[in-house]
């Protein structure tokens, strides 16, 4: 094995430009000399979301500069990489193809060993970034277009317990504060609002614990949401600043309810295999919350599972995640060439049916 690796990662598939770079040494804890990210906030804000075309353009355009930024922060030349790791998929196809295609101009200008990640696995793995976990480990993928429970076996070995068959979490948070005129992104907007209301004034409902296993559904959820504004505002010809802080106090608490308990579900499941250091990780932007990062951290304590989930600059996409995720892939042996494309849908488990539903460009999740 190769004493130290030394990995720049480029990541693009929403609407974050980032580009890191990512030393290991085996033996010691992984370093992260640079990690630059060029948000899209700003662009996106006056549509109410992230607009394909426009977050393609602006990947384009910012995701070099975030490559000179990053080896400025690092104090490193092109020379001392070992290799260029890029997410591959899934994602925004515009925005994952500049990635792609940036990261084969820097591959073959230097020379450099090219490595596709997937963006999930990108997450998945990010606990052994940050706390170096022993394989495997339970990890629920909680984000603004995915929701999934998965044991990680590997670099590429996923097992899924259980997901969203609709919404992802994120995308019901950012909904949601899209209803209720919150700025976007709608997961801090709405955490922050619901620190003012009351979580049991809306009889909210909590999708599919009535029935067995791990998925989940978060559709029905935003629709209640919207009938409940709509009574409020028909009643009051508009919508109150405590009526809004408690529909937001009341929707979080329904997503963090629903969160905890399928948490449990999968952790009796996960334990049943007798790992032999029992750990529970949750990644992506969802992990932000605070009031579900509790819950969730809750549930850990009490099945007597060890708990960890990434700094909250890690918990959002971001290109340190992409540069250890190739970093794992490149120690297995893993490469990619120039024939690498850019994948607008890819499941880490492979082995188990899509969960929602499959088309010409394969799996959605």
């Amino acid at each position: 094995m190769q004493d130290s690796l030394t990995l720049l990662g480029l990541e693009s598939s929403c609407d974050d430009t980032a580009a890191a770079i990512v030393r290991h040494r085996p033996g010691q804890a992984p370093e992260i000399l640079a990690s630059v990210v060029h948000g899209q906030t700003a662009i996106h804000a006056p549509f109410g979301g992230v607009v394909p075309e426009l977050a393609a353009r602006a990947h384009a355009e910012k995701l070099d500069i975030c490559v000179e930024e990053a080896l400025l922060q690092a104090d490193l030349p092109l020379s001392a990489l070992d290799a260029v790791a890029v997410t591959a998929g899934p994602g925004l196809i515009g925005g994952v193809l500049s990635g792609v295609m940036c990261a084969k101009g820097i591959a073959a200008g230097a020379g450099l060993p090219l490595i596709g990640v997937n963006h999930l696995a990108g997450h998945a793995l990010t606990p052994r970034l940050t706390d170096g976990l022993a394989y495997p480990y339970l990890m629920l993928l909680v984000s603004g277009g995915h929701c999934q429970f998965l044991i990680v076996r590997g670099p590429e070995e996923f097992t899924r317990l259980g997901g969203t068959i609709d919404d992802a979490p994120g995308e019901a948070f950012d909904k949601t504060a899209k209803l209720l005129a919150l700025p976007q992104p709608g997961g801090p907007s709405v955490e922050a609002a619901a620190k003012a209301g009351d979580p049991k004034r809306f009889p909210l409902p909590r999708p599919l614990l009535d029935r067995p296993g791990c998925d989940m559904s978060f559709s029905g959820l935003k629709t209640a949401m919207l009938r409940a504004r709509d009574t409020i505002v028909a009643e009051k010809g508009g919508l109150p600043v405590q009526d809004r802080a408690d529909l937001c106090a009341g929707f979080q608490q329904a997503v963090t309810e629903v969160l905890a308990e399928k948490s449990r579900r999968a952790m009796a499941d996960y334990l049943a295999h007798e790992p032999t250091e029992p750990a529970f990780a949750v990644a992506g932007g969802v992990a932000a919350n605070g009031p579900i990062r509790a819950a969730l951290e809750a549930v850990a304590a009490k099945a007597g599972v060890r708990f960890t989930a990434p700094p909250l600059r890690l918990c959002t996409d971001n290109a340190a995640m992409i540069a250890w995720a190739g970093m794992e892939r490149f120690r297995a042996g893993q490469r990619d060439d120039m024939a690498l494309g850019a994948r607008p849908r890819w499941p880490l488990d492979r082995s188990s049916p899509a969960m929602l539903g499959s088309g010409k460009k394969g799996a959605k999740a």
